[in-house]
């Protein structure tokens, strides 16, 4: 029980990973997306919609239904971006209000896509197969049950993950990201494109976070369209701060989250209230990392100083 239970965390922890690392991507330009859950809602319904009109089109290749449904995603998270980016950067709306309001259209969109093909939502299910199988060894070994099992997309998260924490740590793009989001006026001044970083901060993010919804629906639950993404995003957020803007903690973070969220399944006899309320932990845990950074002051366990603060070049 114990190994199926760590492989399930490992690949639930996906979901989160995509959307956390999308999220620190976008939150070191300076700029909180709250949008996240519509992101991942609309990149996963992209996906879908893909794979349904493939599979309709009665073309089986398994690299067209993976490769397709993977460029689309990332299109619709990185339009989803570009328009946060619009409102925020250059009609410089509120980005709480902003955030929310793409949550709002994210969620509505997607159901609304889905809904059209719901009659037929099983095919879509047919070409899950290629995603959760892609990679993994079916074996009787521990090691290889916990770590090897699992599809291609579980393990793009954690590359993508460490190539974010080695850009944002080891390169002059990561040092002029984070200029951007400590104090855009001294970046400007220092000559970095500020606008063009925030924008493609976000949309580098909004389309890494898609991937989250993709695996979700497509790997995780099988090819099943679930009203789920909502909750994942909005855990993917949390993550964040959890980890301490820090890609590589994400990684185990998400594990962590991914363990606590299907905990519950696990434990014999308890009710429907007690499996909502464990479900609740990785909320409680991250007020608690909140608290502990907030008395500790360390400056690397801090945000971004800019974060949700829009950038008004004339005031510099």
């Amino acid at each position: 029980m114990i190994v199926t239970f760590l492989s399930g965390a490992i690949r639930l922890s996906a979901t989160f990973l995509y959307g956390s690392t999308g999220e620190i991507i976008t939150e070191k330009a300076g700029h909180l997306n709250l949008g996240i859950p519509g992101v991942m809602s609309v990149g996963a319904a992209a996906g879908c919609l893909s794979v349904y009109y493939l599979l309709k089109a009665k073309i089986y290749s398994s690299l067209l239904l993976i490769l397709l449904p993977f460029l689309t995603t990332i299109v619709a998270g990185g339009l989803m971006g570009l328009l946060y980016s619009f409102l925020t950067v250059s009609l410089r709306a509120n980005q709480n209000v902003t955030g929310l309001a793409l949550t709002t259209l994210g969620v509505g969109l997607a159901g609304y896509l889905m809904n059209r093909v719901k009659a037929e939502i099983m095919i879509i299910g047919k070409a899950s197969q290629f995603y959760s199988t892609l990679f993994s060894i079916d074996s009787d070994n521990w090691f290889v049950q916990i770590f090897l099992s699992h599809g291609i997309l579980v393990y793009l998260a954690i590359i993508i993950a460490i190539v974010a924490q080695v850009i944002l740590n080891r390169t002059r793009l990561g040092l002029h990201l984070r200029a951007v989001g400590e104090s855009p006026a001294t970046a400007d001044a220092a000559g970095i494109n500020v606008t063009g970083y925030k924008y493609v901060a976000t949309i580098v993010g909004s389309a890494i976070a898609a991937l989250g919804g993709l695996f979700t629906i497509m790997d995780y639950m099988g090819g099943n369209w679930e009203y789920i993404l909502e909750g994942f995003g909005w855990l993917s957020i949390a993550l964040v701060i959890f980890t301490l803007w820090r890609p590589a903690l994400s990684i185990f973070g998400s594990i962590i989250f991914g363990g606590l969220y299907i905990a519950a399944g696990y434990i014999n006899g308890i009710t429907f209230a007690q499996i909502e309320l464990i479900k609740l932990l990785p909320y409680a845990m991250t007020i608690v990392v909140l608290i502990a950074t907030s008395i500790l002051g360390s400056k690397k366990a801090q945000p971004p100083a800019s974060l949700g603060l829009n950038y008004f070049r004339e005031e510099r």
